[in-house]
């Protein structure tokens, strides 16, 4: 479960026109009233939580599901890691809520795994889909 979302190295590539339309065509089908961020996540806030918000050298503890944006989940659980240890978009997305908060976010593949994929279950160049939970802050 913890290796499908900790980073395993930064891509600078920009993400493409062609995944920018995937992304809002995932979120127009599953309801996602979003907000796009200058980095190109999308995101929408379900909750926004209470008290201290994460900065990238937070220690966090999450609940989340991740999956890609053909629908199939490659990962769920609850998990607490360095919030700087995982991938781009979850150290742009996440400082958004609170403990307690929860939000979905559309990731696209530059600020997620690039070129290289993870393992057999996120292939190269795919935008991701999570929704997260903020259990905890440290």
């Amino acid at each position: 479960a913890i290796l499908s979302i900790s980073a395993c190295s930064k891509s600078s590539n920009t993400s493409s026109a062609s995944e920018k339309e995937q992304m809002i065509s995932y979120a127009k089908a599953n309801s996602i009233n979003y907000t796009e961020d200058a980095s190109g996540i999308l995101y929408e806030i379900t909750n926004p939580g209470t008290g201290t918000k994460p900065s990238v050298s937070s220690t966090i503890t999450v609940t989340y599901k991740g999956k890609l944006l053909n629908g199939s989940q490659f990962d769920a659980g609850t998990i607490t890691y360095p919030l700087n240890s995982l991938i781009q978009g979850w150290q742009i997305a996440v400082p958004k809520i609170a403990p307690g908060g929860s939000m979905k976010v559309l990731i696209p593949s530059n600020l997620g795994y690039g070129a290289q994929g993870a393992g057999s279950s996120i292939p190269p160049n795919s935008p991701l889909y999570f929704e997260i939970t903020l259990n905890a802050v440290r």
